[in-house]
């Protein structure tokens, strides 16, 4: 117990407890310093638990108990099974106190200023820092900036705060997703002509925004991406290249398909500038190679600048300016704002003509539209009626020779009749063996399709291993930097290879001490067995020779004598033997009564009656103190 009690007045030690050098062991603790510790460790493991507790013990008989009560409470509230209450602390026993101090050191958290179950990692130990560090400015007070001394200016200013402001960078890449690999002359640009990402910016300060934004987007790029290819990817039974040309080209005919429906041919309007931009643009698509008319509705920024272009071709008018000399500002002004209504009024004019002729247009278009499904519905009729008056023309000249044109026809239709015959016998010939091949290709198709299924099940699994290991490794590899970095934080004054050795030597004698144990266990069952064996041998010869005395002392007197002695030697010795087995009893029960008053002595169950005696005579005293008090008032 004396290693136990080192360790643990150690652990004491760095939970905050002043416990004095001298005290070696926990026999030695007094009522003060076990108070002292207790309180100690439940700050530590529950600070709104410790923090309404005193660590010093109070004079008063009854505040005595109260605290006692309270640590008894906080202790049952952690999860301690054993017995407690506040005879624990006042008048407390060694193996109690020991096995509270145990409970207690086991449930400190490995740092005193951390929660134990926080996760590890890189994040975490950046919080800590981050913490840390707002915690020394928090310390600081507050400075007037007329009395800040440069390291104050440094914390406590907002000269050196800068706007998060991105801009876009450009890095040197080896591969594209969706084009493969950098053609030549993109590589050449990179080596060459591509400037540093320093000097792509024009502000130094969007630096580390721009690169920590670039990382951002390629993270989650690269997260999207393998989503996608475990969930749609995987099972379109394609390589990742060729799943990147075909969304790209999915997208690509998307595009097309949304302007081609956005930007349909019009009549043939004269184009303005944004419209034969989109034209050229379509062309580039391929879309509006033989459309050289305008857009069929425009934007009112399309009007509008149309009607600018219409404008300025026109003759300007001719506006009658007086010279400057003669004319007065305010004369001048009048007549800009004059001008000016005239334009807006003009303007207003002008744009709802506009609007009138968008919508007659879109009339227009919605009347022909409607008059070219009637033409196309007519043109079918119409087509229907010729061929039925095609086929009733060929009827009617078949009509003057009726009976040959039957027989013809008869023949003809006999002639067909066995070809068709034959035909479905060279048919029937031919779909047998077709039949045949296309169930085994069909059966071939689905036996592939459940091996592909099967490997892709198999991949999927696979690739949820590789995630989960991958996961393992990364927390296995963060949980070896956090020891290291709590390794490194540890006091180094701290032998851990005396404490090593300490362990050592306690197994050691633990396994010496079993491997005694088991020893004479195992003598013990041995002689156990001997007697055991030794009491049948006996009971059966005394059985044998009492059968043979026994019938020659029917006819002998000597023999009848011997009889009876052998009679009362076997008693004797069962009386002896009993009073052996009832000698060891006693024995055990002498060395078990010894052992409860070791176990009582160590109780100091003596001094603790002495002690209850004392606190109970300044207990009255109080009492009597108070009533007197009381009778006072």
């Amino acid at each position: 117990m004396e290693e136990v009690d080192k360790i643990l007045i150690h652990s004491l030690r760095l939970s905050g407890t002043d416990i004095p050098d001298e005290v070696q062991s926990i026999r030695e603790f007094t009522t003060e310093l076990i108070i002292e510790s207790v309180v100690r460790c439940l700050r530590v493991i529950s600070p709104s638990v410790g923090a309404g507790l005193s660590h010093i013990l109070p004079p008063g008989m009854s505040a005595r108990f109260r605290i006692g009560m309270s640590l008894a409470q906080a202790c049952q509230d952690l999860g301690y099974q054993g017995e407690v209450g506040y005879q624990t602390f006042l008048y407390s026993s060694e193996p109690e106190i020991r096995r509270l101090l145990l409970f207690l050191v086991e449930k400190l958290p490995r740092d005193a200023s951390e929660d134990a179950d926080q996760p590890v990692g890189k994040s975490t130990t950046l919080h800590r820092a981050i913490a840390a560090a707002v915690k020394e400015q928090l310390a600081v007070p507050w400075v007037p900036p007329t009395c800040r001394t440069p390291r104050l200016q440094l914390l406590q200013s907002s000269c050196l705060l800068k706007r998060f402001q991105t801009q876009p960078l450009v890095l040197p890449r080896e591969s594209d997703p969706f084009l493969g690999k950098v053609s030549q002359e993109r590589k050449e640009f990179f080596d060459k002509f591509l400037p540093p990402v320093s000097a792509q910016l024009t502000r130094p300060t969007s630096l580390v925004p721009s690169l920590l934004e670039l990382n951002t987007a390629e993270l989650s790029a690269a997260q999207e991406w393998e989503s996608e290819w475990k969930s749609q990817g995987l099972g379109s039974r394609m390589t990742p290249e060729e799943y990147r040309q075909w969304k790209h080209q999915r997208l690509h005919r998307r595009l097309l398909d949304q302007l081609r429906q956005v930007a349909p041919c019009a009549g043939p309007a004269p184009l303005g500038t944004t419209s034969r931009d989109l034209i050229q643009f379509l062309g580039t698509f391929g879309a509006g190679r033989d459309h050289t008319g305008a857009l069929a509705k425009g934007s009112r920024f399309t009007h509008t600048q149309h009607l600018a272009y219409k404008q300025e071709a026109e003759p300007p008018l001719q506006v009658q300016t007086l010279p400057v000399s003669r004319t007065s500002e305010q004369e001048l002004r009048e007549q800009q704002a004059t001008e000016l209504e005239a334009l807006e009024g003009e303007l207003d004019r002008v744009m709802g003509q506009i609007a009138e002729i968008e919508g007659q247009m879109s009339t227009l278009g919605l009347t022909l539209t409607q008059v070219e499904g009637e033409v196309r519905q007519r043109q079918l009729e119409v087509a229907e009626q010729e061929q039925a008056l095609r086929v009733k023309g060929q009827t009617v000249e078949l009509l003057p020779d009726a009976e040959n044109n039957m027989a013809k026809l008869q023949v003809v239709v006999e002639s067909s009749a066995q070809r068709i015959i034959q035909l479905a016998a060279q048919w029937e010939k031919h779909r047998v063996p077709l039949i045949q091949e296309f169930r085994d290709l069909k059966a071939l198709c689905d036996s592939k399709e459940l091996e592909s299924s099967r490997r892709l099940s198999e991949i999927r699994e696979l690739h949820n291993r590789i995630r989960l290991a991958a996961e393992d490794a990364k927390h296995k590899d963060d949980l070896y930097k956090q020891l290291l970095v709590e390794l490194e934080s540890l006091p180094k004054d701290v032998s851990r290879s005396a404490y090593t050795q300490r362990i050592l030597e306690i197994v050691s004698n633990i396994r010496k001490q079993k491997e005694e144990i088991t020893k004479i266990l195992s003598d013990t069952k041995e002689l156990q067995k001997e007697i055991n064996a030794l009491t049948g041998k006996l009971d059966r010869t005394f059985a044998v020779t009492d059968e043979l005395v026994f019938k020659d002392a029917k006819r002998d007197e000597a023999v009848r004598k011997a009889y009876k002695y052998l009679a009362a030697l076997h008693e004797n010795c069962s009386q002896l033997i009993q009073t052996i087995e009832d000698t060891g009893t006693i024995l055990r029960e002498i060395r078990d009564l010894e052992e409860q008053i070791e176990s009582e002595t160590s109780k100091k169950t003596l001094t603790n009656l002495e002690r209850i005696l004392s606190d109970y005579r300044a207990l009255k005293q109080e009492n009597a103190t108070l009533l007197s008090h009381t009778q006072e008032t």
